[in-house]
Protein backbone atom coordinates (compact mmCIF):
# COMPACT_ATOMS: atom_id res chain seq x y z
CA UNK A 1 0.00 0.00 0.00
CA UNK A 2 3.09 2.66 0.51
CA UNK A 3 2.95 2.76 -3.43
CA UNK A 4 -0.75 3.68 -3.61
CA UNK A 5 -0.66 5.66 -0.20
CA UNK A 6 1.56 8.33 1.19
CA UNK A 7 2.50 6.74 4.36
CA UNK A 8 5.42 8.69 5.84
CA UNK A 9 3.41 11.70 5.71
CA UNK A 10 0.10 9.60 6.30
CA UNK A 11 0.92 6.84 8.93
CA UNK A 12 -2.10 5.23 9.01
CA UNK A 13 -0.33 1.52 9.64
CA UNK A 14 1.03 2.31 12.71
CA UNK A 15 -1.72 3.00 14.86
CA UNK A 16 -0.72 3.80 18.56
CA UNK A 17 2.23 5.02 17.49
CA UNK A 18 3.12 9.33 18.49
CA UNK A 19 2.96 10.10 14.82
CA UNK A 20 -0.33 8.26 14.35
CA UNK A 21 -2.25 10.44 17.48
CA UNK A 22 -0.72 13.36 16.12
CA UNK A 23 -2.60 12.96 12.93
CA UNK A 24 -5.92 11.45 14.19
CA UNK A 25 -5.78 14.71 16.75
CA UNK A 26 -5.32 17.18 14.16
CA UNK A 27 -7.94 15.73 11.82
CA UNK A 28 -10.44 15.67 14.81
CA UNK A 29 -9.74 19.34 15.43
CA UNK A 30 -10.42 20.02 11.71
CA UNK A 31 -13.52 18.41 11.67
CA UNK A 32 -14.62 19.83 14.96
CA UNK A 33 -13.67 23.37 13.68
CA UNK A 34 -14.82 23.13 10.25
CA UNK A 35 -16.83 19.95 9.91
CA UNK A 36 -14.57 18.44 7.73
CA UNK A 37 -11.06 17.77 6.99
CA UNK A 38 -8.47 16.96 3.89
CA UNK A 39 -5.43 15.09 3.86
CA UNK A 40 -3.68 16.41 0.42
CA UNK A 41 -1.12 14.03 -1.34
CA UNK A 42 -2.86 11.13 0.55
CA UNK A 43 -2.59 8.99 -3.05
CA UNK A 44 0.56 9.34 -4.94
CA UNK A 45 0.33 11.55 -7.80
CA UNK A 46 1.60 8.95 -10.04
CA UNK A 47 -1.20 6.37 -8.81
CA UNK A 48 -3.81 8.73 -9.07
CA UNK A 49 -3.51 9.66 -12.55
CA UNK A 50 -3.18 5.92 -13.15
CA UNK A 51 -6.13 5.13 -11.40
CA UNK A 52 -8.14 7.71 -13.27
CA UNK A 53 -6.54 6.74 -16.59
CA UNK A 54 -7.64 2.83 -15.90
CA UNK A 55 -11.25 4.45 -14.90
CA UNK A 56 -12.42 6.92 -17.67
CA UNK A 57 -12.50 4.56 -20.54
CA UNK A 58 -15.07 2.15 -18.17
CA UNK A 59 -16.44 5.96 -16.77
CA UNK A 60 -17.29 6.66 -20.87
CA UNK A 61 -19.05 3.33 -21.66
CA UNK A 62 -20.53 1.85 -18.65
CA UNK A 63 -21.49 4.47 -16.38
CA UNK A 64 -25.37 6.00 -15.28
CA UNK A 65 -26.23 9.51 -15.95
CA UNK A 66 -28.20 10.45 -13.78
CA UNK A 67 -29.98 13.80 -13.96
CA UNK A 68 -32.45 15.13 -11.75
CA UNK A 69 -34.22 18.86 -10.84
CA UNK A 70 -34.70 19.11 -6.77
CA UNK A 71 -34.72 21.09 -3.70
CA UNK A 72 -31.53 21.11 -1.20
CA UNK A 73 -33.39 18.42 1.36
CA UNK A 74 -33.90 16.32 -1.70
CA UNK A 75 -37.43 15.85 -0.68
CA UNK A 76 -41.01 16.69 -2.78
CA UNK A 77 -41.95 18.57 0.44
CA UNK A 78 -41.28 19.61 4.16
CA UNK A 79 -43.68 19.98 6.60
CA UNK A 80 -44.51 23.44 7.31
CA UNK A 81 -43.42 25.19 4.43
CA UNK A 82 -45.63 25.74 1.55
CA UNK A 83 -44.50 24.93 -1.93
CA UNK A 84 -43.31 28.44 -3.13
CA UNK A 85 -41.12 28.60 0.14
CA UNK A 86 -37.48 30.09 -1.04
CA UNK A 87 -36.03 27.41 0.66
CA UNK A 88 -37.49 24.96 -1.37
CA UNK A 89 -35.62 26.47 -4.56
CA UNK A 90 -35.31 23.99 -7.30
CA UNK A 91 -32.27 23.74 -8.76
CA UNK A 92 -30.70 20.99 -11.02
CA UNK A 93 -27.63 18.21 -10.61
CA UNK A 94 -25.96 15.82 -13.81
CA UNK A 95 -23.22 13.36 -13.02
CA UNK A 96 -22.64 9.77 -14.33
CA UNK A 97 -21.65 6.77 -11.61
CA UNK A 98 -19.63 3.95 -11.90
CA UNK A 99 -20.64 1.56 -8.90
CA UNK A 100 -18.45 -0.87 -6.76
CA UNK A 101 -19.07 -3.98 -9.25
CA UNK A 102 -17.69 -1.56 -11.53
CA UNK A 103 -14.68 -0.91 -10.05
CA UNK A 104 -13.47 -4.26 -8.92
CA UNK A 105 -9.61 -4.73 -8.74
CA UNK A 106 -9.11 -1.31 -8.86
CA UNK A 107 -7.29 0.90 -7.12
CA UNK A 108 -10.41 3.01 -5.17
CA UNK A 109 -11.61 -0.07 -4.09
CA UNK A 110 -8.11 -1.29 -2.70
CA UNK A 111 -8.63 1.97 -0.86
CA UNK A 112 -11.38 1.59 0.50
CA UNK A 113 -11.26 -1.53 1.73
CA UNK A 114 -7.60 -1.13 3.42
CA UNK A 115 -8.58 -1.59 7.20
CA UNK A 116 -5.95 0.87 8.76
CA UNK A 117 -8.10 3.97 6.67
CA UNK A 118 -10.68 2.21 8.56
CA UNK A 119 -9.33 2.54 11.75
CA UNK A 120 -7.95 6.32 11.68
CA UNK A 121 -11.35 7.35 10.37
CA UNK A 122 -13.12 5.72 13.33
CA UNK A 123 -10.84 6.83 15.69
CA UNK A 124 -11.39 10.81 14.01
CA UNK A 125 -14.75 10.22 14.12
CA UNK A 126 -14.88 8.99 17.92
CA UNK A 127 -16.52 5.52 16.68
CA UNK A 128 -15.85 2.18 18.24
CA UNK A 129 -15.77 0.77 15.14
CA UNK A 130 -16.72 1.53 11.44
CA UNK A 131 -17.73 -0.98 8.40
CA UNK A 132 -17.72 -1.17 4.82
CA UNK A 133 -20.60 -1.05 3.62
CA UNK A 134 -22.31 -4.77 2.30
CA UNK A 135 -24.31 -3.50 -0.50
CA UNK A 136 -22.92 -4.73 -3.85
CA UNK A 137 -23.62 -1.33 -5.86
CA UNK A 138 -22.76 1.64 -3.37
CA UNK A 139 -20.29 0.78 -1.02
CA UNK A 140 -17.66 2.91 -3.29
CA UNK A 141 -18.67 4.74 -6.35
CA UNK A 142 -16.47 7.25 -8.91
CA UNK A 143 -18.64 9.93 -9.70
CA UNK A 144 -18.24 12.12 -12.90
CA UNK A 145 -18.93 15.80 -13.84
CA UNK A 146 -18.51 16.77 -17.30
CA UNK A 147 -18.59 20.07 -18.83
CA UNK A 148 -21.80 22.28 -17.56
CA UNK A 149 -22.36 19.81 -14.82
CA UNK A 150 -22.52 20.32 -11.51
CA UNK A 151 -23.98 18.65 -7.76
CA UNK A 152 -25.79 21.46 -6.37
CA UNK A 153 -26.42 22.25 -2.95
CA UNK A 154 -28.13 19.78 -0.83
CA UNK A 155 -27.84 17.99 2.51
CA UNK A 156 -26.62 14.55 3.15
CA UNK A 157 -28.63 12.01 5.04
CA UNK A 158 -25.66 10.34 6.32
CA UNK A 159 -23.37 12.00 9.64
CA UNK A 160 -20.18 12.09 7.47
CA UNK A 161 -19.04 11.41 4.07
CA UNK A 162 -15.67 10.21 2.66
CA UNK A 163 -14.45 11.22 -1.13
CA UNK A 164 -11.04 10.68 -2.61
CA UNK A 165 -10.48 13.53 -5.60
CA UNK A 166 -9.22 11.21 -8.76
CA UNK A 167 -8.84 14.04 -11.42
CA UNK A 168 -9.67 17.84 -10.82
CA UNK A 169 -11.17 19.64 -13.53
CA UNK A 170 -9.96 21.49 -16.24
CA UNK A 171 -12.12 24.93 -14.90
CA UNK A 172 -14.84 24.78 -11.94
CA UNK A 173 -15.93 22.00 -9.87
CA UNK A 174 -14.90 23.69 -6.43
CA UNK A 175 -16.53 22.33 -3.83
CA UNK A 176 -18.38 24.78 -1.94
CA UNK A 177 -19.55 24.41 1.69
CA UNK A 178 -21.88 26.61 4.64
CA UNK A 179 -21.02 24.85 7.87
CA UNK A 180 -23.75 24.24 9.97
CA UNK A 181 -26.17 26.32 7.94
CA UNK A 182 -29.03 23.96 9.82
CA UNK A 183 -29.32 21.78 13.52
CA UNK A 184 -31.04 19.18 14.79
CA UNK A 185 -32.83 21.58 16.46
CA UNK A 186 -33.07 24.54 13.80
CA UNK A 187 -33.73 23.67 10.53
CA UNK A 188 -33.08 27.67 9.78
CA UNK A 189 -35.24 28.14 6.63
CA UNK A 190 -34.53 31.64 6.42
CA UNK A 191 -30.72 31.10 6.19
CA UNK A 192 -31.25 28.31 3.54
CA UNK A 193 -33.33 30.12 1.63
CA UNK A 194 -30.45 33.30 2.12
CA UNK A 195 -27.82 30.61 0.53
CA UNK A 196 -29.88 29.63 -2.25
CA UNK A 197 -30.63 33.21 -3.37
CA UNK A 198 -26.42 33.56 -3.29
CA UNK A 199 -27.01 35.89 -0.25
CA UNK A 200 -25.11 34.24 2.26
CA UNK A 201 -21.59 35.09 3.42
CA UNK A 202 -20.05 32.59 5.15
CA UNK A 203 -20.06 29.90 2.15
CA UNK A 204 -16.65 28.53 1.92
CA UNK A 205 -14.77 27.61 -1.42
CA UNK A 206 -11.97 24.65 -1.63
CA UNK A 207 -10.61 23.31 -4.87
CA UNK A 208 -9.76 19.69 -4.08
CA UNK A 209 -6.68 18.70 -5.74
CA UNK A 210 -6.31 15.10 -7.29
CA UNK A 211 -5.08 12.80 -4.27
CA UNK A 212 -6.74 14.45 -1.93
CA UNK A 213 -8.71 12.63 0.68
CA UNK A 214 -11.48 14.65 2.21
CA UNK A 215 -13.98 13.79 4.91
CA UNK A 216 -17.10 15.97 5.19
CA UNK A 217 -20.16 16.02 7.86
CA UNK A 218 -22.96 17.05 5.37
CA UNK A 219 -26.02 16.60 7.33
CA UNK A 220 -26.49 19.98 8.73
CA UNK A 221 -23.00 21.34 6.14
CA UNK A 222 -24.86 22.61 2.94
CA UNK A 223 -22.75 22.10 -0.06
CA UNK A 224 -22.37 21.58 -3.85
CA UNK A 225 -20.06 21.53 -6.69
CA UNK A 226 -19.64 24.37 -8.90
CA UNK A 227 -20.07 24.12 -12.87
CA UNK A 228 -17.22 22.00 -14.40
CA UNK A 229 -15.62 23.40 -17.25
CA UNK A 230 -13.37 22.33 -19.95
CA UNK A 231 -12.82 18.96 -21.66
CA UNK A 232 -11.50 16.88 -18.31
CA UNK A 233 -14.04 15.92 -16.45
CA UNK A 234 -13.97 16.43 -12.68
CA UNK A 235 -13.74 12.46 -11.18
CA UNK A 236 -14.11 11.44 -7.46
CA UNK A 237 -14.50 8.17 -5.39
CA UNK A 238 -17.10 8.04 -2.69
CA UNK A 239 -16.66 5.54 -0.09
CA UNK A 240 -19.32 4.14 2.51
CA UNK A 241 -18.78 3.19 6.00
CA UNK A 242 -21.16 2.31 8.52
CA UNK A 243 -21.54 1.89 12.33
CA UNK A 244 -22.89 -1.40 11.43
CA UNK A 245 -22.09 -4.03 9.45
CA UNK A 246 -24.24 -5.58 6.41
CA UNK A 247 -25.86 -1.98 5.31
CA UNK A 248 -27.99 -2.55 2.04
CA UNK A 249 -29.35 -0.07 0.25
CA UNK A 250 -33.30 -1.40 -0.78
CA UNK A 251 -34.14 -2.36 -4.49
CA UNK A 252 -35.75 0.96 -4.66
CA UNK A 253 -32.95 3.10 -3.49
CA UNK A 254 -30.33 1.42 -5.90
CA UNK A 255 -32.87 2.10 -8.99
CA UNK A 256 -32.90 5.48 -8.17
CA UNK A 257 -29.47 6.19 -7.58
CA UNK A 258 -27.95 3.75 -10.30
CA UNK A 259 -30.85 2.65 -12.69
CA UNK A 260 -30.67 -0.61 -12.13
CA UNK A 261 -30.78 -3.07 -8.78
CA UNK A 262 -28.07 -5.60 -7.71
Amino acid sequence: MSSIIDLQRYPLHQPGSDAWHKLVNESRAQLQQHGMFSLEGFIRSDAVRDAAQQIQPVMDRESHTHSRTHNIYFKPSIDGLPADHPALRQVETVSHTLCADQLRDSLVSEVYEYAPLVAFLAAVMDKPHLYLMADPLARVNVMSYRHGETLNWHFDRSEFTTTLMLQSPAEGGEFQYRTDLRSADDPNYAGVAELLEGRDPQVQTLALQAGTLNVFRGKHTAHRVTPVGGDRERMVAVFSYYETPGVLFSPEEQLGFYGRTA
